[in-house]
């Protein structure tokens, strides 16, 4: 068994990079270069709705940029062609049947609103709204044709029915050990109505079939991981679910996560004002605890003493003074 490490960045193109994207991709890439493992670069697009093509290739630009390049990916080796989503759907329609054999989907009439009309409750899974109900799980096949009449169904992932004490655990590199319920958060969508493949599936499917060992993401996901380890095991990649790290955000000064209100915090829209690859590594290892003092730095420089345990647990607040010293160097 092939015991070389592989991690990924996958970025979701519907608008420019930002320093939380920026601090993800430092951090992803820092880990397989210390572990001399292998580095993808993989584009989420699978929403063509909101993904830009343009955008696409502004994100390569500025990875380039700061110094990240990647093994495998969009303009290097691909050996689990192709790298975006949006060329992978016949790879999700196929895990979408071996999931619709076993017997574990069903079809979903609820509208948004009768969805909105649970949102009241506590969420079960932050990053996915309320738990769901199961209502349409327990239609009769009567029910659910007059049902079809009507709206067409988006499908969703029946949960296993087990006990609520047998809770799911894994161990996350930077946040520790993490339990779930496994019913948490109820049945999810795996295809919307519209026919969009969700991104718990899409994003299970390409991790397994590129054979990533190590995923490092932002904290914001750290919920979706319960719902995408149970993937893993219904379509029998159970030995192959990944080593998690959920890396805390940047957030505004009103401590939502960067958003345009925050003023234009995009990588392209730094470099435009001036600011050096080096002095944005070197911000970015600061705030994110590799390095105690800021000062500017290759990412390089960062390989040979970084280990998920310098890793800050607890977000970081950029405000302008924050910010200011990327102008200085």
């Amino acid at each position: 068994m092939n015991s070389t490490k592989r991690g990924r960045f996958a970025p979701t193109p519907s608008g420019d990079m930002h320093l939380g994207n920026a601090k993800i991709a430092l951090l992803s890439w820092l880990q397989m270069r210390a572990a001399n493992g292998v580095f993808l670069l993989r584009i989420e697009d699978i929403d063509h709705q909101r993904s830009r093509p343009e955008k696409s290739v502004q994100i390569i630009d500025d990875l380039c940029w700061l110094g990240l390049d990647w093994d495998e990916g969009p303009g290097a080796q691909e050996p689990h062609s192709p790298y975006f989503q949006s060329r992978r759907l016949e790879l999700y329609a196929e895990a979408l049947n071996r999931l619709e054999a076993e017997g574990l989907l069903y079809p979903c009439y609820c509208s948004r609103a009768e969805l909105h009309s649970i949102a009241g409750a506590p969420h079960g899974l932050a990053s996915e709204g309320a738990p769901y109900s199961g209502a349409c799980r327990q239609l009769t096949k009567a029910e659910r044709a007059e049902r079809a009449r009507k709206k067409t169904p988006s499908l969703r992932f029946a949960l296993p029915e087990v006990p609520q004490d047998q809770l799911l655990r894994f161990q996350d590199g930077i946040s520790g050990v993490q339990q779930f319920p496994p019913g948490r958060g109820g049945d999810f969508v795996v295809r919307r109505a519209d026919g969009m493949y969700s991104y718990q599936l899409a994003v299970t499917v390409d991790d397994a079939l590129m054979e990533i060992t190590n995923v490092l993401r932002g904290d914001d996901l750290l919920d979706s991981t319960p719902r995408q380890i149970q993937l893993y095991r219904a379509l029998g990649w159970g030995e192959q679910i990944p080593s998690f790290a959920h890396a805390p955000l940047l957030l505004g000064a009103d401590g939502t996560r960067l958003a345009k209100r925050h003023g234009d915090l995009s990588i392209a829209g730094l470099r435009s004002a001036g600011v050096r690859p080096t002095a944005l590594i070197g911000w970015l290892a600061y705030v994110s605890g590799l390095i105690d003092r800021f000062e500017p730095l290759m990412a390089s420089d960062l390989i040979a003493e970084f280990t998920l345990e310098k890793i800050d647990k607890e977000p970081f607040i950029v405000t302008g003074q924050a910010l200011s010293i990327l102008y200085k160097n």
